[in-house]
């Protein structure tokens, strides 16, 4: 009997999978498909807003700018929480598109490196295997 292919619903967290250690190194990255909010020192990490900036500018100007420049979708000005933009193929603009990995790894935003013990399921992940995207 051939083994059930598990395809996940990135929009449905009751189909995602219990994450487990590994669990990283053969999937698709499907997790980098969803928004990624992020906030002030995420951008500083990453090298979108410079730290003089941060500290002199309103979060709402530099929303603007990041706006115009194609790097943020959303900027939610109560919270002060901007959401990156993605690629036209729904992608994190920080994955690389053939290995499927994080190209800001060490500096990826503070969302990412909660994922997935924080997160719409926790201690769940959108799993899947790669070559089933």
């Amino acid at each position: 009997m051939k083994p059930s292919i598990h395809l996940v619903d990135i929009d449905r967290p009751d189909t995602w999978s219990r994450y487990r250690s590994g669990l990283c190194d053969t999937c698709a990255a499907n997790c980098c498909t969803m928004p990624v909010e992020v906030r002030l020192p995420d951008l500083v990490r990453l090298a979108l807003v410079d730290p003089f900036e941060a500290e002199h500018e309103a979060p709402k100007q530099i929303a603007k700018r990041l706006s115009k420049a194609g790097l943020i979708d959303h900027f939610n000005f109560k919270h002060e929480v901007f959401t990156l933009a993605r690629r036209a193929s729904g992608d994190c603009r920080f994955l690389d598109a053939v290995t499927r990995r994080c190209t800001v790894y060490e500096r990826r935003p503070a969302t990412c490196r909660k994922h997935p013990q924080v997160g719409p399921r926790p201690g769940h992940c959108p799993y899947g295997a790669k070559g089933l995207r």
